[in-house]
């Protein structure tokens, strides 16, 4: 692209909301102006949370985003999904400073997606060389882009950056008309067994699905308290602010979808979900209750029901977790992209990730080798 100039913004806030949204477009909403707003305005993201944003943006001879980035300077390694820790580890054993480094990603959102926002696709390797400029003036350890986007990942490669596999566990509507379309193509066994779980799991309880204006302050209030709850589990400390619900409720109302398990007319658990224009994404649950089955209900099965009634090809349901396997998601590859300045700790963690990557394509044929679907003959 010629007559064009890259710039780093100190959020996303500073920058126009159609420009971005031209460039991310509207199929995955984790990377939309309006949710990487929520994060910055609800203090997710910022001062003292160790993401610091940095979106990093080329614009055109008429000074509009042409290309985007949401990266930020990391000061430590929680919260990403893609676990370099050992690198940081090493890097630092022989002197380096690992931190603070370049993440491009939604924060928080092990969600597969555009980690470079194109309204000019020419302007792909102008947007990562601006990436790269932005690690070695800054005498910084590494960049990477992670939960990138299958279509995206020859974009990296191309300029020499790493590119590490993983493995989530993705449902495919396969033009299903109904649940009982999908159990029909399961074994018996595994049919009989879903049957139960979902007949045992709402037990005495009520499911509530919740969107646009029907999200009240209450319903927010409810999912905190869940989410506090995994949040404290998972990882010591809860994420997200409680005013981040909030303000995606006030922004993102109509692309939300909060399930709600009520006893006696009150919530127990809850699993918030967000709607992409094919895709069902599955980010948080939590409960008051510990009631057996409920969380395959809400998270799998009612997720399913959902993608089916408005004919959306996926369900994706965040990041690990095997026993996904037997509920019908199949298990998916998920990539990132990792540019290390520093040529023998480049080396040395290639040579990591190529023995890595053997191990998760194993892993990945074995998953697929048992999923629950009938075989052929059966």
């Amino acid at each position: 692209m010629a007559d064009v100039i890259a710039r780093v913004a100190g959020g996303v806030a500073e920058l126009p909301r159609d420009q971005w949204d031209a460039c991310a477009g509207s199929a995955n909403p984790f990377v939309s102006w309006d949710f990487l707003t929520a994060l910055e305005r609800s203090g997710s993201v910022g001062e003292g949370t160790g993401w610091q944003p940095l979106p990093v943006v080329i614009e055109d001879g008429d000074g509009r985003i042409a290309a985007a980035a949401p990266a930020y300077a990391k000061t430590h390694s929680q919260g990403e999904y893609v676990f370099d820790h050992g690198w940081a580890d090493a890097w630092e054993r022989v002197g380096g400073q690992y931190y603070p480094k370049i993440q491009i990603a939604a924060p928080f959102s092990p969600v597969p997606g555009p980690r470079l926002l194109l309204r000019d696709p020419q302007s792909g390797p102008a947007l990562i060389a601006a990436l790269e400029t932005l690690v070695e003036r800054n005498g910084l350890s590494s960049a990477h882009a992670t939960f990138v986007d299958p279509g995206q990942v020859p974009l990296f490669e191309q300029t020499g950056w790493l590119i590490r596999e993983d493995s989530q566990f993705h449902w495919t509507n396969q033009g299903y008309r109904e649940f009982e379309d999908f159990l029909a193509g399961l074994s018996s066994a595994k049919r009989k067994n879903i049957r139960k779980e979902r007949a045992r799991a709402v037990e005495g309880l009520e499911i509530v699905h919740l969107t646009g204006s029907d999200l009240t302050k209450a319903h927010w209030d409810a999912f905190w308290t869940f989410y506090q709850d995994t949040g404290a589990r998972k990882w010591g400390r809860p994420y997200l602010t409680r005013s981040f619900f909030s303000i995606l409720g006030e922004t993102m109302a109509d692309r939300v979808l909060l399930m709600l398990a009520l006893r006696d007319g009150q919530p127990v658990a809850g699993a918030l979900n967000l709607i992409g224009a094919d895709t069902l994404y599955g980010r948080y649950w939590g409960c008051t209750q510990d009631i057996p089955n409920l969380h395959f209900e809400l998270c799998y099965y009612q997720a399913i029901d959902v993608a089916i009634a408005r004919g959306l090809r996926r369900v994706e349901a965040g990041a690990q977790g095997s026993h996904k396997l037997a509920r019908g998601y199949a298990p998916e590859p998920t990539y990132s992209a990792h540019f290390i300045p520093n040529a023998s700790f480049r080396r040395a963690v290639a040579d990591f990730l190529e023995a890595e990557r053997l191990g998760v394509r194993r892993d990945r044929e074995w998953l697929a080798q048992h999923m629950p679907f009938r075989k052929s003959g059966d």
